[in-house]
């Protein structure tokens, strides 16, 4: 299953081997069963001072998260999550980051990227190790949420490596689930981009399986949208009639001339989603501009 992690307000329950479901109960605040925030590439680093940019973007978006008045039904944070090849300072310092979140009862989900160590991981936040996952040697599950199921993958294929790599056991899992979990739209997370939609669409350190991958997605019309990090930008497209979407880094950039860092909202219905960028430069272009998405019927 994917990170899970978990507070008083929050519970995982197991169905089996088959699948790993994350559910939300609230007890005392008020949710907005239709919001959900995505961050991702967030690259914490051990050596990072509070002060340096890399730490203080992603406290910074906490505080806007914190700061709701209705909190997100989830955040999901997109892979990448430590600075180079997941160490264990790394890890430590980004859980004390999140720390908030989890304080108030707000479910944070997160995948892994290439820059990401699993058994690292687990290592520092051995508490939240779940006991078993239907995918070996991977982090696969489903987060249900009022508007839309969300199924959360694994792409990381080896740290430090660009290219991500799901393989056959992840598409067989994700296909059955999607086919089980079919009555609500289904968004796929994971932090690779897809090799799909021409050269100028795609990011060469992407997906490698990206084409049985969309077979799957495309024969299956609860299926709505992709959506994945790893490149640093923002930007959408449409393959096959399922949206690609592109969320922005909230770490850094390597061209602050083409993008910038911050994260996204999005408001997920039965009939599509209402996507909002959050930027750290409240004056940048992107900042607050919605971009409304149609599902496809």
């Amino acid at each position: 299953m994917p990170i899970h992690l978990t507070s008083r307000r929050q519970f995982i329950t197991h169905l089996g081997a088959a699948a790993a479901l994350s559910s939300v109960e609230n007890i005392a605040a008020e949710v907005d069963v239709s919001l959900i925030a995505i961050l991702n590439d967030t690259h914490i680093g051990a050596q990072h001072p509070a002060s340096a940019s890399i730490p203080t973007n992603l406290r910074n978006a906490i505080t806007y998260l914190l700061a709701l008045p209705k909190q997100p039904a989830a955040v999901i944070i997109n892979g990448d999550l430590a600075l180079n090849d997941g160490q264990p300072g790394d890890y430590t310092h980004f859980a004390k980051l999140i720390a908030p979140l989890r304080e108030v009862g707000i479910p944070v989900h997160l995948t892994m990227g290439n820059h990401d160590n699993r058994d690292v991981f687990y290592e520092v936040l051995k508490q939240d190790q779940p006991s078993d996952s239907p995918v070996e040697s991977k982090h696969v599950g489903l987060v249900q949420t009022a508007g839309a199921n969300l199924f959360l993958l694994d792409s990381l294929k080896a740290p430090r490596v660009p290219q991500g790599l799901l393989g056959r056991e992840q598409h067989e899992w994700l296909a059955k689930m999607l086919d089980t979990h079919s009555e609500k739209p289904a968004l796929i997370f994971a932090h690779h981009n897809p090799r799909l939609g021409g050269e100028e669409k795609h990011f060469p350190g992407g997906l490698e399986d990206s084409e049985p991958l969309w077979e799957i997605l495309a024969s299956r019309k609860n299926v709505k949208a992709y959506i994945h990090g790893h490149i640093h930008h923002r930007n959408y497209f449409l393959h096959r009639d399922i949206h690609i979407i592109n969320t922005p880094a909230t770490s850094f950039v390597s061209n602050p001339k083409e993008s910038t860092t911050g994260w996204t909202m999005a408001r997920l219905s039965a009939t599509g989603g209402s996507f909002t960028t959050q930027t750290h430069l409240t004056a940048h272009e992107w900042n607050g501009v919605t971009v409304d998405l149609k599902w496809r019927v």
